[in-house]
């Protein structure tokens, strides 16, 4: 929370002379989910707002979802969901209209989530017709191959690395089978089997990736306290947020 307080302070002091903010990021979250989900809430808050202080962007959270209205989100570039998704038609047709006017939006874990209980066609062929269909348990670290090192969200990895401990989900189909998903990060197959309760076997699991049709970009991560612990890893969280709101 104190660094949080210190990095708005430099914000605040940043605008007081005159250098206006490249672009502006909301933030969407909720503190009422389970624990390991808030748990990275909290620490992507705290990365965001000093990675906002360094690249010169706005970087606001809110817990008031009512607030994806057509009024409040056209004052910002970026929309990112930390660890929800919205659920009434009103938030919903919203971001529906942001996104087809060209606005961007960076989704963690289970921001993407989606089944036949979640009722948002429109939402499952934004994630390019992928569907949940499974998860790892417990949280583990995993082996990752970087599809596209060309690509400004992950030019700055390495062919492959060990991502820290996390959830990992399985879609069906796999969204690299929509031919304007562009897949940027995979789950290594060296993995499988991967989890111990509940266990991935088998399959395609992207875990990174864009909708080439929208400014968009999901990413699987996003369980626990762990998340933000890896340097090569948070470099690919600070460069998906610029490559958003610069494009």
């Amino acid at each position: 929370m104190k660094k949080i307080l210190v990095s708005a302070l430099l914000f605040l002091a940043m605008t007081a002379f005159g250098q206006k903010p490249s672009f502006k990021v909301i933030a969407f979250y909720t503190s009422t989910v389970e624990r390991d989900h808030v748990q990275f809430a909290d620490d992507a808050i705290e990365f965001f707002k000093n990675l906002a202080i360094k690249e010169n962007f706005q970087f606001d959270t809110t817990t008031d979802w009512s607030k994806l209205n057509n009024a409040y989100i056209a004052n910002y570039q970026v929309i990112m969901w930390i660890n929800e998704f919205p659920h009434t038609e009103e938030e919903r047709r919203a971001f529906e209209d942001y996104m087809a006017k060209g606005g961007a939006w960076l989704g963690f874990h289970v921001s993407g989530y989606n089944d036949r209980d979640t009722r948002w066609p429109w939402f499952v062929n934004f994630l390019g017709g992928a569907v949940f269909h499974n998860n790892s348990w417990p949280p583990l670290r995993a082996k990752l191959i970087v599809d596209d090192r060309n690509h400004p969200v992950t030019r700055s990895l390495p062919a492959s690395f060990i991502s820290p401990i996390n959830e990992w989900y399985q879609w069906v189909p796999s969204p690299r089978l929509d031919k304007d998903i562009r897949v940027l990060v995979t789950l290594d197959p060296e993995n499988y089997p991967l989890g111990k309760k509940d266990i991935l076997r088998s399959g395609d699991i992207p875990v990174v990736w864009t909708n080439t049709r929208y400014r968009m970009l999901y990413m699987n991560m996003g369980h626990g306290d762990q998340v933000l612990s890896d340097s090569l890893q948070n470099q690919m969280f600070a460069d998906a947020i610029l490559w958003l709101g610069q494009r």
